[in-house]
């Protein structure tokens, strides 16, 4: 098995990672923190001659397109893409490119990502794209106007809504390349104790201090995503929603067309200037 993760230096990508490395055939870490993810290689002694580490920069898509590039020299197939990484900023934050720092890491990076990584995932006997979303999608607002939010920002309604866009996209490739053998599902891990939101205000951060002596470990965090990334799962949950390794019933919402329509054609044209650089 050959596996590529992105979110893999803390909380719950490191123990998937610690979890799937003894699996794997080769495994990929796609990293900002690159000593990180070298400490974390070496604190694997039996497995660190199949991790190997690839830069990866989710708020910079020409870094994205440029770890696609890397990761198609050093493979000609993929088993399973982990969309791993995320997060939740207290401010607004435009990133360089032009988006919204919120809406880039935890969709649009690896909407480009997993388009790049395509030709992997659909060779030989396909693959699986796992996407870690939440249970806050269901507080997601859309302005299917600025799906960014850039003209109406809120810290926590842009984390809603982005992981709303993750259970978007997960359906949107199940439907678009389930001829080609892929199958993608989403999961919420639970609510983790990890360094996760450690920088926001207000009333989200009371309600993370509130909520902490109640959270799971991050090693109980990754089960559900180390599960999908190891069982053969039925057809039909494919483009599903899993939680506690089951599947799950999500919002409303997740299950509008329209809207995965939308975001994915409007994802497709933000990651148009970096498709020629692969």
């Amino acid at each position: 098995m050959k596996i590529a993760i992105t979110g893999a230096t803390s909380g719950i990508g490191t123990e998937k990672v610690k979890a799937l490395a003894p699996l794997c055939e080769q495994m990929f870490l796609l990293v900002r923190d690159e000593k990180k993810a070298r400490d974390l290689i070496q604190s694997l002694p039996s497995h660190q001659e199949k991790i190997s580490v690839i830069y990866c920069d989710l708020t910079d898509l020409s870094s994205v397109a440029k770890t696609a590039t890397t990761l198609s020299q050093k493979t000609t197939h993929l088993d399973v893409l982990i969309n791993n990484a995320g997060g939740i900023f207290p401010d607004k934050t435009i990133t360089t490119e032009g988006h919204e720092l919120t809406f880039c890491v935890n969709h649009l990076g690896h909407f480009l990502l997993t388009y790049l990584t395509m030709p992997l995932l659909t060779s030989d006997k396909g693959g699986k794209i796992i996407s870690v979303s939440s249970e806050a999608h269901r507080a997601a607002k859309v302005n299917e106007e600025d799906l960014e939010l850039k003209n109406d920002f809120s810290s926590f309604k842009a984390y809603a809504n982005v992981k709303l866009y993750n259970l978007l996209f997960t359906k949107s490739l199940a439907e678009k390349f389930n001829a080609k053998k892929i199958e993608a599902y989403a999961l919420h891990p639970g609510v983790v104790n990890t360094n996760f939101g450690t920088q926001s205000k207000g009333i989200f951060k009371f309600l993370l201090y509130l909520a902490k002596p109640f959270m799971i470990s991050p090693k109980e965090g990754a089960q559900t995503g180390i599960h999908l990334a190891t069982h053969q799962l039925d057809p039909k949950s494919n483009g599903g929603y899993f939680k506690k390794r089951k599947l799950a019933k999500a919002s409303k919402d997740a299950s509008s067309k329209k809207l995965r329509d939308l975001l994915w054609a409007y994802s497709l044209k933000q990651i148009e200037p970096y498709l020629s650089e692969k």
